[in-house]
């Protein structure tokens, strides 16, 4: 019999944003259904919350408050406003969090969301974001955000880029990559064994036989080919305004986008509050909740715990099905 999934790291993330709270409002609502343990300077909780201080991650099963793996940060918490002085130390638990998830004590890691600015400015942050951060930590060279919800998984292929300079950037191997990693992420982290891929063209009508652009022709298409002679399941390229209605979803694991907003704005407005971003490729599971820090409602009680409730869900189900 396979043993359980250690308890999921919850790494701080910014301290004067909606976190700490959250992770108050995950604990109260997962109880021991799904043991995980934050980390983080317990000062920074909500005054009230239940704690209780761990050395290890497995003595957060069945503990009787917030399991706390404590790391102290210097300085005081105002909500909404970043101090300098924690920069350090939210990124420190970030790499402890992947430090315990790749010995195997932690069973996945949970990342609360960044505020990138403070990081830069408080610590000379040199990292775009969390995903890179963990790819640099982890010695990946190429890693695939996926977001993630029960209506919808996509991906996309460049990010965060103006859109002006989305052609230029999505290249044959870039494309490659994203739908290997996709593919391999969906049969390793999600069980599925013959995953289906629907790929977006870029321009509208996937560019409508070369009227409305040729990177459908020149480019997507013959990726798309070359991925289908090592059996691969994949759909397209497709009009990316038909992708998403009930019928069409139903036909695909994962959509792979061309940019940004291709993939973000339809399951944001499928599932807002449930969706869930996931990082492919990595040698650990990481899962992150779809939002920022908020710092405009922190410490004021409103902040809606769903997205690291899913999160921490999906990454205990993404953890048990790469050890199986």
């Amino acid at each position: 019999m396979q043993a359980p999934l250690p308890p999921i790291a919850l790494s701080c993330g910014e301290p004067s944003g909606i976190g700490p709270e959250l992770a108050q409002k995950a604990w109260q609502a997962l109880g021991a259904s799904l043991p995980f343990f934050w980390i983080g300077d317990p000062a920074h909780l909500p005054a009230g919350c239940p704690v209780t201080l761990i050395d290890q991650p497995e003595q957060a099963i069945g503990a009787a408050g917030l399991p706390v793996l404590a790391h102290a940060m210097p300085g005081p918490l105002t909500p909404g406003r970043p101090n300098p002085a924690h920069a350090q130390g939210v990124i420190d638990a970030i790499a402890r969090g992947v430090a315990l998830a790749r010995s195997g004590a932690a069973g996945a890691l949970c990342t609360a969301p960044i505020h990138k600015k403070a990081l830069q400015d408080g610590a000379g942050f040199a990292h775009p974001g969390h995903t890179e951060y963990l790819a640099a930590l982890t010695g990946t060279d190429r890693v695939v955000m996926m977001l993630a919800s029960d209506q919808l998984r996509v991906v996309p292929t460049t990010i965060h880029l103006p859109l002006r300079d989305v052609p230029a950037a999505l290249t044959a191997e870039l494309l490659t990559d994203t739908i290997r990693i996709t593919h391999a992420g969906l049969i390793r982290d999600f069980g599925l064994a013959a995953p289906r891929l629907a790929v977006a063209g870029l321009n509208p009508h996937a560019g409508e036989g070369g009227k409305m652009g040729r990177e459908e022709l020149d480019l997507i298409a013959p990726v798309l080919d070359t991925l289908r002679a090592e059996r691969l399941n994949l759909i397209g390229p497709l009009s990316a305004d038909t992708m998403f209605h009930p019928g069409a979803r139903a036909g695909y694991d994962a959509a792979i986008c061309m940019y940004h907003d291709q993939a973000l704005i339809p399951i944001k407005t499928l599932d807002f509050d449930r969706g869930v971003n996931v990082t492919l490729g990595l040698p650990i599971v990481r899962t992150s909740p779809d939002h920022g820090t908020a710092l405009d409602i922190a410490g004021r009680g409103m902040a809606n715990p769903t997205s690291l409730i899913e999160a921490l869900k999906m990454a205990a189900r993404m953890g048990a099905a790469r050890r199986a």
